[in-house]
């Protein structure tokens, strides 16, 4: 095995590698929240807009909350 480990041990290293990455991914995918919608036309350089629709929420309920 390479790097002299046992092949349990480097299984559990694989699974938890990989449960870790998939776990980082999501969390990625649930902040930024893309836009999977196909547009019909597609955007003209400079029209594509992207907004962080986990963060303007937040400023959205924090200004809310001060008026």
């Amino acid at each position: 095995m390479p790097a002299g480990v046992s092949w349990s041990h480097y299984l559990k290293m694989l699974g938890s590698s990989l449960l870790a990455m998939f776990a980082g991914a999501e969390v990625v995918h649930r902040y930024y929240r893309p836009d999977l919608s196909i547009p019909d036309i597609p955007p003209k350089p400079g029209e594509l807009r992207t907004e962080l629709l986990g963060l303007k929420n937040q400023v959205q309920t924090h200004n809310s909350e001060q008026h």
